[in-house]
């Protein structure tokens, strides 16, 4: 009998819709290091299905379908409702290697009041990466504390 989640899945798997699939799973060799571990093609020429694994994880990702109007990437609605949060062991060499390959740079590496340094950055599709590495576990009491000076930066209320 088959496992109910597959070798080498997690429970969740994000599945992105994209404009050009070849083109963003190349990208996502330069810049996350990606292993591409299937392609499927469609129609017309369009990748219907792929899959390539960052780290220890597995996305999955297909082309906008012309048949389909309620599914496009972020680019091309002008909006994103969703992000990914990734876990690197170097944040700057991460955050290089992705500016480097051409992603959109959103904020650079900078360290955060919760004890991660994070990086966000932009795919050609529209999706937004924030690149992290944990440097430090910081106790409940003081995270509050951070988390009050760092609304007080933003001129934000406190509560």
């Amino acid at each position: 009998m088959a496992k109910p989640i597959p070798e080498g899945y997690h429970s969740v798997t994000p599945y992105l819709t994209v404009i050009d699939a070849a083109a963003t799973i190349d990208f996502y060799k330069r810049a996350f290091g990606a292993q591409e571990l299937l392609r499927m093609p469609g129609p017309g020429g369009r990748v219907m299905h792929a899959e390539v694994k960052i780290g220890d994880s597995i996305v999955m990702l297909g082309e906008e379908p012309p048949d389909k109007a309620d599914c496009r990437a972020p680019k091309t609605v002008g909006a994103r409702s969703a992000g990914f949060y990734v876990y690197v062991p170097e944040v700057d060499h991460a955050f290089t290697r992705a500016r480097d390959a051409g992603a959109k740079v959103v904020t650079s590496p900078t360290d955060m009041f919760w004890g991660d340094r994070i990086a966000t950055v932009e795919d050609p599709s529209g999706h937004q990466w924030t690149l992290a590495t944990h440097q430090e576990d910081v106790a409940p009491d003081e995270m509050g504390r951070r988390h009050q000076q760092f609304l007080a930066s933003l001129g934000q209320p406190r509560g």
